[in-house]
């Protein structure tokens, strides 16, 4: 262990902060770094403290030295030589400790094998020419995610070394290198189509899943930062309408499209001012290039489509259903009309009244079992539907 100094120029005066640092001998011979303690400013006293405590701590030694534990009621043999150490154990007396996360890590990376991703990632990720194993690094990361989501530097600090993820993927015990958790997000955008058409493919074969219904929606996230001065045009970062409540924050906006099952078939982060009858028309086009033509039912909120766009759908082919709540605005054009309907059941627990128009088929929901109110409720379901998904 060490002192490590970290500058920072603030007011035209330099500030110094202090560390405690180790090092870490990783398994292809590389070194690297992990912090300990984080010391803040300090005085040259204090850092002389602390230099001799580490000296304390460390024994004064400068290489490692190799001990060998013996029970306690055995002697250790004389041909260890002069470098290795002795020490008695007394078994009766241990404890278990350093207990390691390790089934979960193992399911995980058993669902990596069977969706075949090593054999996807594998030619596209080998390691660097300085020795970095991407494609060991991607599956650390893929297990955090599925197992504990954390930051990088959360998956640094602290969650690596609580699980047995060094002995599953052959990597260091103690360490993974913060930067190459970083830099591998971008080695995976440029396979970002590919992946989705292999997952699909999968998915395909191991769940028979089903693509004719997609289900397309979107929401955002905020930064509690500044807005940057002059945004460059890859910055996506804008105020606009905010979810959360926060229209003080810059944010992004996530779309994503999922199937019945949950199974994401893309999505796009796109900028924070971004309007979300903007966003269908383009994602029309993205599944219609990724996937090819199929007659697909969208299912989306009432404020993601235009009337031109829901021309374009039923004008193209082969022609794009939609389930899509009707604009508030509309609502009282088809109450009267509504309200002469009877309830038709199409299935336990669901009640429906249908209104047929030229082209849409507007669709009253309701529920078995519960007293409906006089006037109809505020959702009415529209869309360009066949007559068999209209009767599920």
């Amino acid at each position: 262990m060490h002192l490590k100094c970290h500058q920072r120029n603030k007011d035209g005066k330099v500030h110094r902060y202090w560390s405690i640092v180790e090092s870490h001998r990783l398994n292809d011979g590389r070194s690297a770094k992990r912090q300990v303690l984080y010391l803040g400013e300090i005085n040259d006293s204090q850092k002389a403290g602390w230099c001799r405590f580490i000296e304390a701590f460390e024994c004064g030694a400068k290489t490692p030295r190799q001990v060998a534990l013996f029970p306690a009621d055995r002697q250790p043999p004389g041909d260890l030589g002069p470098d290795v150490d002795s020490l008695h154990v007394d078994l009766g007396a241990m404890k278990l400790g350093r207990a390691r996360q390790w089934g979960a890590c193992w399911l995980t990376l058993n669902l990596w094998k069977l969706l075949r991703l090593d054999e996807f990632f594998g030619p596209r990720m080998p390691p660097s020419r300085k020795g970095t194993p991407w494609l060991k690094i991607l599956q650390l990361l893929l297990c955090n995610r599925f197992i504990a989501p954390g930051s990088e530097w959360f998956v640094h600090r602290h969650w690596y070394r609580h699980t047995a993820l060094s002995d599953l993927l052959g990597l260091d015990r103690d360490v993974v290198p913060k930067n190459a958790l970083y830099h591998c997000h971008d080695h995976l955008l440029e396979h970002k189509q590919a992946l989705f058409l292999h997952l699909q493919e999968r998915w395909r074969d191991l769940f028979n899943a089903d693509l004719e219904i997609l289900l397309y929606d979107l929401t955002s996230t905020y930064f509690e930062s500044d807005a940057p001065l002059e945004p460059e045009e890859n910055d996506k970062r804008r105020f606009g309408y905010s979810r959360d409540k926060r229209p003080d924050c810059i944010q992004v906006v996530i779309a994503l499209v999922v199937t019945t099952e949950g199974f994401p078939l893309a999505y796009e982060v796109l900028a924070g001012n971004t309007q979300d009858k903007q966003t269908l028309r383009g994602f029309l086009k993205k599944i219609e290039r990724t996937y090819g033509k199929a007659r697909r039912i969208w299912v989306m909120d009432r404020g993601i489509p235009t009337e031109e766009t829901l021309q374009e759908m039923r004008e193209s082919d082969p022609p794009v259903h939609y389930l899509v709540g009707t604009p508030k605005g509309r609502l009282s054009q088809y109450e009267k009309r509504f309200l002469e309907k009877d309830w038709n059941q199409v299935r336990e627990g669901v009640e429906v009244k249908q209104i047929d128009e030229s082209q849409d088929l507007k669709l009253l929901l309701g529920r078995m079992g519960m007293e409906l109110p006089a006037q109809p409720p505020p959702r009415i379901e529209s869309g360009q539907l066949p007559d068999r998904v209209a009767a599920s």
